[in-house]
């Protein structure tokens, strides 16, 4: 049997509000290239990504086309499409060009454009994975201890710390699990948000749609998100040792 069809959706529509800068982050640089490069072209040159939805932020199509996808050539990108207000309004935005399709049998990796530093092997290891379970994420057990606090600001218990892995990107799922999942949770919104249930990543959509066990996959402690301006200088001294 041959390698089912992948797609990646690319979030790339991150404001510089943490990073104290009026340019989005995706197009501040890292050894003279934006951020948003680095996953663009680890999604290029990759066996399991067969194309990607690039969804920019508000406005901003243009510029991804002209200085990103067109000035260094990636031949993958499918469709650009503009993000909503929110992060699970922007993976629908994405999803909906795979609706449209209508294609079966596919899988689709959701990544942040804000974590650069994504690799071959965390592909391979995800997609080996989602073709057994139909939905896993990326992550690392945490290294830390953990405290849970309460609503007073003291601790309210310590959880396993065996148990507790930190959530990176891709997170990945079969299209037909993935799809109708997001579009109850758009059709819901109000209904959840009125309960208090805050859509923070997309193994939430399956977990509260579905019902669907989430299996974990090992990334690596480099797949950092780039949020604030120590994450990027990490990103940078990162990228000189890799030489990138």
């Amino acid at each position: 049997m041959g390698k089912a069809h992948c797609t990646a959706i690319l979030l790339a529509g991150g404001r510089g509000k943490r990073m104290g800068t009026a340019q989005s982050k995706m197009y501040l640089l890292i050894q003279d290239k934006p951020v948003l490069y680095y996953s663009l072209d680890v999604f290029e040159k990759s066996g399991v990504i067969d194309e990607v939805v690039l969804v920019a932020g508000k406005g901003q199509i243009p510029y991804c086309r002209r200085e990103i996808v067109e000035k260094y050539g990636f031949q993958k990108v499918k469709a650009i499409v503009e993000g909503g207000a929110e992060r699970y309004h922007s993976v629908w935005e994405g999803l909906r060009v795979l609706e449209k399709e209508n294609k079966k049998g596919g899988y689709v990796f959701i990544h942040d454009g804000a974590r650069p530093f994504i690799n071959e092997e965390i592909l391979e290891r995800s997609y080996e994975e989602v073709c057994k379970s139909r939905a896993c994420v990326v992550g690392m057990p945490v290294k830390d201890t953990i405290k849970i606090a309460d609503e007073k600001g003291c601790i309210h218990m310590t959880p396993n710390r065996s148990l507790v892995w930190q959530i990176q990107t891709p997170q990945v799922f079969a299209e037909e699990l993935i799809i109708p999942a997001y579009r109850e949770v758009i059709e819901k919104e109000q209904e959840l948000l009125s309960q208090g249930i805050q859509i923070t990543d997309d193994a939430m959509v399956v977990e509260n749609v579905c019902g669907c066990p989430v299996r974990l996959v090992e990334g690596s402690y480099a797949n950092l998100k780039i949020t604030t301006p120590e994450d990027l200088e990490i990103a940078r001294i990162f990228a000189d040792e890799k030489e990138l």
